[in-house]
């Protein structure tokens, strides 16, 4: 397993001059390496390989590793309340038990069964443990995807519809914000969520991703409230205000990042997944589709909510 430092690589941050610590801790490389996710019980990592129907899981340096196969396209997965995880699945959204070598899955349905042409793709717990998870269309051909909030007693609803990619949802800390990027048309919104019916308004441009390299992807929220986005053929991942402002800029030596959680012993490590799916031979990078630990950017993270099933 490969792990070493790439400190000062490359960052930009306004004001501020300190380096980051950016070490791979698993070199896959992943197809599509997405949904790095840490579980503080177990102080464990999670990520999965989507295309290659894997779910991955390490200690916070890479260490201990282990992985399942699910037989079919992971989209996303999120932490219970109990010891299982909640999926959004090729198949659609369901309960994964993860047991020795196997694993367990509890079809909960599809949402979209009379549309072959998406998938479940980008999914995150709000504050009230709601799973929310957006379809994408496999081609990236049509706006025929939407985004749905599946509550406790294993319901689902749709949102909004119109859309391509799903990507980039993260709460606010109070939870009354949801960020959303259609990644493959470039756009990013903000929502008013209401705690109680879960029900969106309000919505608003956010981030305009067009004003920077790449496109947002895969994101968290730090203690402070700011929104850190992977910024997918962009090489970096960004940290922005919650009203849109480009506050850091922490280049990665990928061109495809996917997504970017806090985690380990203190959260205040950024684990960032990448992909190889979109590069040739000659433009891959010697460490596409690996999994980095950024350390030494200065802010924690809050532990992700856990999906209250009934």
């Amino acid at each position: 397993m490969s792990q070493h430092s790439l400190a000062n690589k490359g960052i930009t941050v306004p004001g501020n001059d300190t380096k980051p610590d950016i070490r791979c801790i698993w070199n896959g490389p992943a197809t599509l390496g997405e949904c790095p996710l840490w579980d503080e019980r177990m102080q464990r990592l999670f990520w999965i390989d989507s295309l290659d129907q894997s779910i991955w899981q390490a200690d916070y340096d890479g260490g201990n590793l282990k992985s399942w196969n699910v037989g079919e396209i992971i989209g996303s997965i999120g932490l219970c309340t109990d010891q299982r995880l909640v999926a959004g699945l090729e198949s659609g959204f369901a309960l994964l038990n993860l047991s020795g070598d196997a694993v367990s899955i509890e079809r909960i349905g599809d949402p979209e069964p009379e549309l072959p042409d998406t998938r479940l793709n980008d999914g995150k717990i709000d504050r009230q443990g709601r799973f929310w998870c957006g379809t994408m269309n496999r081609n990236f051909a049509s706006a025929n995807a939407s985004l749905y909030r599946l509550d406790a007693d294993l319901t689902w609803h749709r949102q909004f519809s119109g859309v391509t990619v799903s990507n980039g949802l993260a709460f606010s800390l109070d939870g009354r914000t949801l960020y959303f990027s259609d990644s493959r048309v470039d756009k990013s919104h903000q929502f008013d969520l209401d705690l109680q019916t879960g029900q969106l308004s309000n919505q608003k441009g956010f981030v305009n991703t067009r004003s920077y390299e790449g496109r947002i992807d895969g994101a968290t929220v730090d203690e402070e409230g700011n929104y850190w986005g992977a910024l997918f053929e962009g090489s970096a991942v960004g940290c922005f205000s919650p009203a849109g402002e480009l506050l850091k800029k922490i280049v990665v030596p990928v061109s495809c990042p996917t997504m970017c959680a806090f985690g380990g012993p203190d959260m205040n490590i950024l684990f960032v997944t990448s992909a190889t799916f979109s590069l040739g031979e000659i433009e891959r990078e010697a460490e596409a589709g690996s999994l980095f630990a950024i350390h030494g950017i200065g802010v924690r993270g809050v532990p992700e909510p856990r999906f209250a099933v009934s």
